[in-house]
């Protein structure tokens, strides 16, 4: 898979996730290098789930 195509499957599923936990945000989405765990501490500051109840439900969407 190329950037491009993984760049595009992430900003789908962003809409999907946003769609499920209207309180997140673009920056709250943003995946930058280095940085994954600091968006996946947003998620769950704002969702009140942990990372595992969090993948379950992006794997539901």
């Amino acid at each position: 898979m190329n950037e491009t195509t993984l760049k595009g499957a992430w900003n789908e599923m962003k809409g999907k996730i946003k769609q499920a936990y209207a309180d997140l945000t673009d920056d709250d989405l943003t995946y930058a290098d280095g940085k994954e765990d600091e968006m996946w501490g947003r998620i769950q500051q704002k969702t009140g789930k942990t990372k595992d109840e969090i993948n379950k439900s992006i794997a539901d969407l």
